[in-house]
């Protein structure tokens, strides 16, 4: 049959099996150590890691190594497999980075539903005070796993425009290395299958950042969770080099770095911080479990009685918090940078005028993303770090502002005078925008210590938070897949759909982020089951509550739109929105080799409403030479 055929399904009893092998493993060294056989953490560990491993082997993912291994040929195979129908492609190992591209979108949009959905249910229960629905112990696994779950989703999201756009931006055949890609892919699903199913292993209280001593005590849940973040990363790293690399060398003729789409510019920043700052959130999650198993003392500060006998001095919980925080407030310009790229790219298509200030862009993604390093300690305010260090964070928080500022002079002015028009990817963009500002205004009070030691475990935060993720991310990717929809598949979205996807959801949004605004400064705290009702904010968390519902419904219309559209919706020309993008100058769908001939750049990538003007020469022998 087919359908065990497909890599994913190999793939997960590949997992079965390996994690099995774990247990056994486990059990068997216990026993010839003289130890009771069965400890449950340790075995889950190595069955989880081994389990992993069995699920990449399962899929097909190290296939081609362990041929390279065993001295055997690994020809490049393209198209769509021979004996099976196209489809199966997507749910197996595949090298093309469209279709890597689609993988990590789709799955993106999985884990989005699914983390939606968790937080439907605990917004649910605090629509009213008391616990109505589920416990409190319940309640912080959901919203635990409603934050790690999104961030997953969001960061594969990144991977799918990164993946699919980044290529044919640049004039690249694929990737530099699409072996590697694939792999970077289907590292991401053993990990997520990690995470969710830490729900069954009795959960974890931490929230999603597992900090300590909380996570040293809490359910083995936590070690699911842990582990299946630290697969999460490997995929950033290795996905993050490949990106750099395929930049660097393989750019058509005449696009030097200054020609590039500002989308490319957005990837490379957002690979930068991915390469070097993720090894930090693995150290950290990776000492917890250390510290959990063996007993090493990094961050628990209560010493066990045998601690005390041998000297060993307390944990530092601190310590852990500089560690997650030099990695995650970066992560955040990761989840945000490839959204800002989306909106710098679509404004000047739709207002028909060239990109207002577009190298002060492009370098501003560069300087968040280095200055991104310098504020990490910022969430620490009311952590008890070092009162010295308070400071010089908050000056280099107020800095950062400053290149996103420059983007949103940069919008502005390219929407100045434009002769704008409204399709629905133009309407995401105009409500990413709104949103993202929403976040930008909330932010710097978070930065300023005064204000922050009031604020700081407030509702305040969780709205900034969304607030940023929604305008950043959320509403760009949906612009960014209304946009190339008719390119990847040759047909069009229905318009009436689409402008009902975004009038649901830009009000919808709007009531949630402010409403959580409004019920923190009142005295709401995050990452609480239940609420004084003398705070007067029940109508408040009922207004948000049925906002996150409007959200939710709005995302499954988008969702009808796009599947029925990719089936039945009309036949799409090949450059609907008049774009001076290279992928726009070929076929649509694009094909399996996207250019079939060389293209030279011979201009400005958004010299939109200027006469004569080019960008893409798709014959290169009558185009003039132009300098790298």
């Amino acid at each position: 049959m087919v359908i065990f055929s497909l890599g994913i399904i190999r793939g997960i009893v590949g997992q079965i099996v390996g994690t099995a092998v774990g247990l056994i493993l486990v059990t068997l060294i216990r026993l010839l150590m003289g130890l009771p056989a069965w400890k449950a953490e340790p075995a889950m560990i190595i069955g989880a890691l081994i389990g992993a491993v069995g699920f990449m082997i399962g899929v097909g993912a190290l296939s081609d190594w362990f041929k390279w291994m065993g001295g055997k040929e690994t020809p490049m195979h393209h198209g769509p497999p021979t004996d099976k129908p196209a489809w199966t492609r997507y749910f197996s190992v595949d090298y093309n980075h469209k279709v890597i591209g689609v993988q990590y979108a789709v799955t993106g949009i999985l884990l989005v539903l699914v983390a939606g959905s968790l937080a439907l249910i605990f917004r649910t229960e605090l629509a009213q005070t008391g616990l109505q629905y589920i416990e409190a112990a319940t309640f912080n696994t959901l919203f635990g796993m409603h934050g790690i779950v999104m961030i997953a989703g969001i960061l594969l999201g990144v991977g799918g425009m990164i993946n699919y756009l980044v290529p044919l931006m640049i004039g690249a055949s694929d990737m530099a290395f699409p072996r590697l890609n694939a792999f970077g892919f289907w590292i991401n699903v053993p990990g997520a299958i990690l995470v969710i199913s830490a729900l069954f292993m009795g959960g974890w209280d931490t929230g999603w950042t597992g900090y300590p001593p909380l996570s040293v005590l809490a359910p083995m849940g936590v070690q699911a969770f842990m582990l299946g973040v630290y697969l999460v990363g490997i995929s950033s790293i290795v996905g993050s080099a490949n990106t750099l690399v395929t930049v660097a060398k393989m750019r058509a003729p005449g696009m030097s770095w200054f020609r590039m789409p500002i989308f490319v510019w957005a990837a490379v920043a957002t690979s930068i911080i991915q390469l070097t700052a993720t090894q930090l959130i693995g150290l950290s999650f990776l000492m917890v479990t250390v510290e959990r198993v063996l007993g090493m003392g990094f961050f628990n500060p209560v010493l066990t009685a045998h601690a005390i006998e041998v000297g060993s001095p307390p944990g530092n919980v601190v310590l852990f918090q500089h560690l997650f925080w030099f990695y995650s407030h970066p992560a955040v310009y990761v989840f945000i940078l490839p959204g800002l790229g989306i909106i710098s790219e679509l404004l000047p298509v739709f207002a028909r005028k060239p990109l207002f200030g577009y190298k002060w862009i492009a370098l501003s993604s560069l300087a968040i993303a280095l200055v991104g390093f310098l504020v990490w300690a910022h969430h620490m305010f009311t952590a008890g770090m070092e009162p010295f260090l308070r400071i010089p964070f908050q000056f280099a928080t107020m800095l950062v502002a400053v290149p996103t500022g420059v983007k949103f002079f940069s919008w502005v002015g390219t929407i100045w005078r434009g002769k704008l028009e409204f399709p629905t990817p133009m309407l995401f963009v105009l409500g990413a925008i709104s949103v993202f500002l929403i976040g930008g205004l909330t932010g710097p009070p978070n930065g300023t210590v005064t204000t922050d030691l009031y604020l700081h475990d407030t509702y305040w935060i969780v709205g900034h938070f969304h607030a940023t993720m929604f305008g950043g991310f959320i509403f760009p990717f949906f612009a960014a897949l209304y946009y190339w929809f008719p390119k990847a598949t040759g047909r069009m979205y229905n318009e009436r759909l689409g402008k009902l996807h975004f009038w649901l959801i830009l009000p919808g949004f709007w009531v949630q982020s402010l409403g959580q605004i409004a019920v923190g400064l009142l005295g709401m705290r995050r990452r609480i089951a239940d609420y004084d009702p003398a705070l007067g904010i029940q109508n408040g968390h009922v207004w948000i509550t049925v906002a996150g519902y409007v959200i939710g419904l709005s995302v499954l219309v988008m969702i009808y739109n796009l599947a029925w559209s990719a089936r039945k919706g009309p036949v799409a020309a090949a450059n609907p929105w008049r774009s001076r993008s290279p992928e726009f100058q070929i076929p649509s769908p694009i094909p399996e080799h996207s250019y079939a001939e060389a293209f030279v750049i011979t201009g400005e990538p958004y010299d939109y409403g200027l006469p004569g003007a080019t960008y893409v020469a798709m014959n290169p022998s009558a185009a003039p030479a132009a300098a790298d």
